[in-house]
């Protein structure tokens, strides 16, 4: 007797007027792109100097970023970590902006307007190269937990005080992703943000 296969079965479906079921599409995506749709939005943000970027066409595609959660009237952490990253930005020099990218987000968009994290990024002497960004309430939820700046506990969860310790560091094309402290020492920060660069041409050929 001869087994049953897919074509004899379409056949007889056929014959009895029947469609048969289409087959199940796999889709055939990259590890690159899978990191994307799970963690990286597209979503539309406005820059403290007032202009329209999408997160990751514009923010985070083909970059060495850094990203941190705050918010401009912070008692807590907010302020040093602020402080920290200006020293990193001295060290970065002439790379922040074209080698290396530093993003802020705040955590409170409907007070953190883009009027507001400009006074508060020029009080700080932030330079090309660090953009503070707001949205959306949504969408800057969506962002903070699509980027892992959670915690396990809804209660500790929703104290927005918690998310903002940590920064978090990546190559995106990649796909080499880390995070530290926020007040982590500058210098030690710009040694994590080495090991995600690509080797130089001629590195460790015969030198």
């Amino acid at each position: 007797m001869a087994l049953l296969g897919a074509a004899p079965f379409a056949g007889a479906l056929v014959a009895r007027g029947e469609t048969p079921a289409p087959k199940p599409v796999v889709k055939n995506t990259s590890a690159r792109e899978r990191i994307r749709e799970r963690h990286f939005p597209n979503l539309l943000l406005t820059t403290h100097e007032g202009k329209k970027v999408r997160f990751y066409d514009d923010l985070i595609k083909d970059k060495i970023v850094l990203i941190n959660f705050m918010y401009a009237k912070c008692d807590g952490v907010c302020p040093g970590i602020t402080a920290n990253l200006v020293k990193l930005q001295k060290l970065l020099g002439s790379r922040l902006g074209r080698d290396v990218f530093i993003y802020s987000f705040t955590l409170k968009p409907e007070h953190d307007t883009p009027a507001v994290l400009k006074e508060y990024a020029e009080a700080y002497h932030v330079k090309k190269g660090w953009t503070f960004l707001t949205g959306t309430p949504a969408d800057m939820e969506l962002l903070r937990r699509k980027l892992g700046f959670t915690d396990p506990d809804p209660a500790l969860d929703a104290v927005k005080s918690n998310h903002i310790g940590n920064v978090r560091y990546g190559n995106e094309p990649l796909q080499l992703w880390g995070s530290c402290p926020g007040m982590s020492k500058p210098s030690w920060m710009i040694e994590s943000i080495s090991w995600l660069e690509r080797p130089k041409a001629g590195k460790g050929e015969g030198k």
